[in-house]
């Protein structure tokens, strides 16, 4: 568990950048990669929440904004469920496809809410090419690509867990990196505790490998739970985010065959804070029309669900603004 916490990130200057692409692409190079880089072993804090608790009933949003290109449409376009807290991901720092914005701190700062970001994935070029089409710049100031949580009161506690410190997408021993997408880094879960009326919550937003199968997802869930019970013991739990459940099995998607939901169940957790449907959707960056699949979830514990729903990612124009829909649920703590 990292618990690190920074006003600012460190960059990777030119020649770090540099000397990681020269690194061997091997687990045990990523591992020494990663250990090394200030920004990934940190998580940035920043913005200002507008109060001081949250009340028993707590609205919480779960989105993956795709990179998060329209920042300030993103946050007005959840006002229609006025969320109390929203857990990101895909969200980018200083990426030339999004224009060099913190677009984390952007949202945060137009919502009024103090914000928990790190780094998933430092990115060392510009994206495939319906990114590149964004991209003013042929530099990235940053190259961040990651989680974060925004909250409407203060953080109480806040951690990120690396899912994956070998190098998924890095290291050629694992057989899945990808030459066209050079990036150090790998998935993770940013998680908080938060006040509320009836005592702390904690939250988890979190970002499943899509470039593997069940296993895979399974294994780093298990991880997920294990450190999320030590770092908030005896409390409500609620983990929301993008598990890329039935990525790997085109071109059904199926997610039921994932085994990670029996085993979140065995430890306590309830499915039930997830509502029915499909989540994704052709985007601007992802025109797919034939990928409809359901990623996005919420697993709860000490919990129950008063109501729950899909927020269409589309804004009033019919712009896509991700090729995910929000989820969304109200929940209180069980008495």
């Amino acid at each position: 568990m990292i618990t690190h916490t920074h006003a600012t990130l460190p960059a990777i200057s030119k020649a770090e950048q540099q000397r990681i692409l020269e690194t061997p692409r091997t687990v045990r190079a990523h591992q020494a990669l990663l250990a090394d880089t200030p920004a990934m072993n940190a998580i940035q804090i920043g913005g200002e929440s507008h109060c001081t608790s949250l009340p028993a009933d707590i609205t919480v949003a779960a989105w993956n904004v795709e990179r998060c290109l329209f920042p300030e449409e993103t946050a007005a376009h959840l006002s229609t469920v006025a969320p109390d807290i929203v857990l990101l991901s895909e969200v980018d720092h200083g990426m030339s496809r999004t224009g060099q914005r913190h677009t984390t701190e952007d949202m945060a700062n137009a919502l009024s809410m103090q914000y928990a970001f790190g780094v998933e994935f430092h990115e060392l070029d510009l994206g495939g090419p319906t990114e590149r089409a964004f991209c003013k710049d042929d530099f990235n100031t940053l190259g961040w690509h990651g989680n974060a949580i925004l909250s409407s009161v203060p953080f109480q506690k806040v951690g990120m867990i690396r899912l994956d410190k070998d190098g998924h997408w890095f290291a050629a021993d694992t057989g899945a990196a990808d030459p066209q997408q050079p990036r150090l880094g790998g998935r993770m879960a940013i998680v908080a505790i938060v006040p509320t009326e009836t005592g702390p919550m904690c939250v988890v937003s979190t970002h499943l490998e899509s470039n593997a199968g069940a296993a895979h997802r399974h294994a780093q869930f298990e991880e997920l739970l294990t450190e999320v019970a030590r770092f908030a013991p005896d409390m409500p739990i609620l983990i929301g985010g993008d598990l890329n459940t039935g990525n790997h099995i085109p071109p059904n998607f199926d997610w039921k065959q994932e085994t990670l939901f029996a085993l979140a169940e065995q430890q306590g957790f309830s499915w039930d804070f997830t509502a029915e449907g499909m989540t994704t959707r052709p985007s601007l960056i992802t025109p797919h029309p034939d990928r409809v699949m359901k990623l996005d979830w919420f697993a709860g514990s000490g919990l129950q669900c008063m109501s729950k729903g899909l927020l269409p990612a589309l804004d009033a124009n019919g712009r896509p603004l991700s090729d995910h829909d929000c989820v969304w649920c109200t929940v209180t703590s069980k008495t």
